[in-house]
């Protein structure tokens, strides 16, 4: 496991999450500060859960699609956009899952080829699982506190 200092994404990931940290501003009539993402543990794997704010999700255009089996080749293979891929500075793949509402999950994936605008993976998510295609830099981002205030 890769401690969160060692998990870059280098300057994009801090570029984009300033627009996220800009999504909640404060309340004209409330002292209480409006949180875009909060970042709850998830379990021994060290992954977190990132959870947005509906005004956060609509500011970064977040979207998702299907991890999906496609011919590739001719054979049957799961493949997700090459949108939703997340490279680390190891090179490790990853991609953020979406398994309830406004509710964002790092998973770790094997890619073993692009194909166009398809990843084929060898190991990741199971066919169904709802991956981030877009706004995903900004979950890492709100994920290892990058950019902000």
């Amino acid at each position: 496991m890769r401690s969160k200092s060692k998990i870059v994404l280098g300057l994009a990931a801090a570029g984009a999450v300033l627009g996220l940290s800009g999504c909640g501003g404060t309340a004209a009539s409330s002292a209480e500060e409006v949180v875009p993402a909060v970042v709850a543990p998830a379990g021994a794997d060290g992954t977190s859960q990132v959870t947005l704010t509906q005004q956060a999700a609509k500011r970064i255009g977040l979207q998702t699609a299907t991890v999906h089996q496609e011919i590739v080749g001719g054979v049957p293979r799961k493949v997700i956009p090459y949108a939703s891929v997340l490279y680390d500075p190891g090179g490790d793949t990853y991609a953020y899952t979406n398994p309830e509402s406004l509710v964002f999950q790092r998973v770790k994936l094997v890619v073993e080829t692009v194909e166009g605008n398809l990843a084929v993976l060898t190991d990741g998510p199971p066919d169904g699982t709802k991956v981030v295609t877009l706004g995903a830099v900004e979950l890492f981002g709100a994920e290892f506190e990058v950019g902000g205030e």
